[in-house]
């Protein structure tokens, strides 16, 4: 199964952001046991790295990668340290290219036409769509997959669990990137069942979505 596929499959990635090593495994239980094994562990903490390292090794079931990856440095320390994929904020065409030529999933964020343009003329399949409530959210996304029927839309930002279906309904959404089933106090008041929980009803959404 592709990267392509295998996210199309999960539906939602979470956006997850750490400050302590320690709550790594937890969450990353917390989120499979609600049915989801993709996590994306953002690059603002100073432990970003050495999280992906711990799900990577002790929680191979989960789909771990790096996001706000910014350059080559960043996506290189995070794929030794055993990110599955890569995903950035921007389109930065240097990261792009390390990451195809070592075979790394990358999704790179697009919102104008000439950046999905750049993204298809590097030969991706999946780009991210950040911020989507700032750039016209699911309205654009239809509008942008007229000319790109190609593409496969990752919007993130403003998706939340009362407009996930709008979204996920769209056949060029291949997922969504979330935060809301595992916010900051969530992860720091070490709630996990309500993650589950929250992660359990967006599964439930998105499989009835597309039934």
């Amino acid at each position: 199964m592709t990267f392509s596929e295998k996210v199309f499959a999960t539906g939602i990635v979470p956006v997850v952001v750490l400050n302590n090593v320690e709550d790594a495994l937890p969450l990353s239980k917390a989120l499979l046991k609600g049915g989801i094994d993709f996590m994306e562990i953002t690059f603002r903490t100073e432990c970003a790295a050495d999280c992906i390292e711990v799900i990577s090794r002790e929680v191979p079931e989960m789909t771990v990668g790096a996001g706000t990856v910014l350059n080559v440095s960043q996506a290189r320390l995070a794929v030794g340290k055993g990110a599955k994929f890569i995903v950035s904020p921007g389109l930065d065409e240097e990261t792009v290219r390390w990451c195809l030529d070592n075979d790394i999933p990358v999704v790179p964020g697009t919102v104008t036409p000439t950046e999905i343009m750049k993204a298809i003329s590097l030969g991706l399949k999946v780009v991210k769509f950040f911020p989507a409530d700032v750039y016209g959210g699911i309205k654009a996304i239809k509008a942008l997959s007229a000319p790109f029927g190609q593409i496969k839309f990752l919007p993130t930002g403003g998706v939340s669990e009362s407009n996930l279906g709008e979204f996920i309904g769209n056949k060029s959404v291949a997922a969504v990137g979330g935060s809301w089933v595992c916010k900051k106090d969530d992860i720091l008041n070490h709630d996990w069942d309500k993650i589950t929980a929250l992660s359990s009803n967006a599964i439930k959404i998105i499989k009835e979505t597309r039934s």
